[in-house]
């Protein structure tokens, strides 16, 4: 995703990407075919790796990741699908100049049957050559990319989301909240920040609303006075706005948005990760009322994201996020693929993978579509104060965009 102080950026949000060769897709390479070898059965071992950042601007997401991982295989004595896991893990860093040779290493040197992770969308795009020759099974737990691979293959699956589809339910919804008003957009100018609203804006205008206007601020931190765009949503006579920021920005945005435009009536909708983590706290009372879409939030009221809250909250002393669900996820998806698996080599476990159907998790349960993404519930969020504590409460499910 871009941008930030190490501090904002904790729950911050969605691929990270630097500017230039960064923006959607790197170079990859090839080499050896990973695996561990191995037959069928719970018996024995796999080998797996873990690629997130361990240092740079996006340690704290990559944090949030590596817990949610850990997490399943401590509540499995360290096993997926019954084998006893060795995780090798490495450092994704901020983007594909780092995070495509680190990564690569886990299939050429360590020889992992699979590896989970990767937040920037550019570090994803530039390994799936790597992946596809080696037979070695990607299950990206972040990045989003709108079109992370031209052809789905057995060797390339994403646990997380879509930019355009995180937002492409807000767009019916908005349109209903809004009647004949019109919304102003505002976003990130970068491949990510412009996928996100362009998703929602695709659905909205498809609902026959009426767009005020449409802006892209500098990304990465650039932007820290909102004050220009704001008056030029005033003057547009937008009955709402809708945007892409995170981090740092979206703490900016939100409390300048509620200093400049509060109390005039227009309402502010954004992507979840305008308001997802500890960007939250550092917003205060600016925050109230904001709403948002996203595929999780620690207030889901079904039983498996009770335990999961309970559990991530009694190991880490902390609240989940989106992202801990993601890795979450993806440890549960390698466990069911392994159980099905005719061994433990790469090209087994990516066949099976493609077999494992609905996987129950704290999100609700969710299966990979054809082009091997989540086919999954989008949630109507709404910043309210619960028990003395400010939180994305769930409003409603929203329709598909």
């Amino acid at each position: 995703m871009s941008f930030l102080s190490a501090s904002f950026l904790r729950k911050a949000a969605v691929v990270p990407a630097l500017v230039g060769a960064m923006m959607l897709t790197a170079c990859g390479g090839g080499s050896l075919g990973g695996g561990s070898g191995g037959s069928g059965g719970t018996s024995g071992s796999v080998k797996i790796g873990l690629s997130v950042p361990k240092s740079g601007t996006y340690a704290a997401l990559g944090k949030d990741m590596e817990q949610g991982f850990k997490l399943y295989l401590t509540q499995n004595d360290n096993k997926l699908g019954g084998k006893t896991v060795q995780l090798v893990e490495t450092d994704e860093g901020n983007g594909p100049q780092t995070g495509i040779p680190a990564t690569e290493r886990l299939v050429t040197q360590d020889q992992v049957s699979a590896v989970v992770g990767l937040v920037n969308s550019a570090t994803a795009s530039g390994l799936a050559n790597t992946f596809n020759q080696n037979k070695v099974p990607l299950i990206v737990a972040n990045a989003g990319s709108d079109k992370l691979v031209d052809t789905p293959s057995d060797y390339i699956w994403r646990t997380s989301f879509t930019n355009g589809g995180v937002n492409a339910p807000m767009g019916a919804k908005v349109k209903e909240e809004i009647g004949s008003g019109s919304v102003y957009l505002l976003g990130s100018d970068y491949a990510a920040g412009k996928e996100q609203v362009g998703g929602f804006k695709k659905a909205f205008t498809a609902a026959g609303g009426k767009v005020a206007g449409e802006e892209y601020t500098p990304p990465f931190g650039a932007t820290t006075d909102w004050q220009p765009y704001l008056n030029n949503v005033r003057n547009s006579g937008a009955k709402a706005v809708y945007v892409f920021y995170a981090g740092s920005e979206a703490v900016g945005f939100v409390k300048q948005f509620k200093q400049f435009l509060g109390g005039t009536g227009i309402k502010l909708y954004g992507s979840g990760f305008l308001t997802e983590g500890s960007v939250l706290d550092a917003q205060g009372d600016a925050a109230n009322g904001v709403q948002t879409s996203l595929h999780y939030s620690d207030q889901l009221d079904n039983p498996k994201n009770k335990e999961f809250v309970k559990a991530y909250s009694d190991a880490y002393k902390t609240s989940p996020t989106v992202y801990s669900v993601q890795a979450y996820d993806a440890a549960n998806v390698l466990a069911e693929a392994l159980k099905k698996a005719d061994g433990t080599t790469g090209e087994a476990i990516g066949a099976a993978i493609g077999k494992v159907g609905q996987i129950d998790s704290p999100r609700g349960t969710w299966s990979f579509n054809a082009q091997h993404d989540p086919d999954q519930k989008y949630y109507l969020r709404e910043v309210r104060v619960v028990d003395g504590k400010r939180v994305n409460a769930v409003v409603e499910e929203l329709k598909a965009g």
